[in-house]
């Protein structure tokens, strides 16, 4: 099966937030102002969201193009309201 998306770039995405989340950390205890933290706190969950989008935007450029190209279109459109299910709960 093809992969449907590029994990190299998730992987690389993760790692800078998990290095966002780590200085969220350690600005904590620093006592950073708390508008400061909210800033990082932002940016980490704007990244998160982008990796989401990422995926999403993988599968159905690649997984459910396939799945509609082989005539599983039921398949491929089920698949697509479960995405967008889970997704839209971000």
């Amino acid at each position: 099966m093809k992969q449907c998306m590029d994990s190299d770039n998730l992987h690389r995405r993760i790692k800078k937030i998990i290095g966002q989340l780590n200085a969220i950390d350690r600005m904590i205890d620093e006592d950073i102002p708390c508008e400061n933290i909210l800033m990082q706190v932002n940016a980490s969950k704007s990244a998160l969201h982008k990796v989401g989008y990422i995926i999403v935007e993988g599968h159905l450029e690649n997984c459910i193009k396939n799945a509609i190209e082989a005539g599983d279109s039921d398949e491929a459109l089920n698949d697509v309201s479960t995405i967008l299910e889970y997704y839209s709960r971000i």
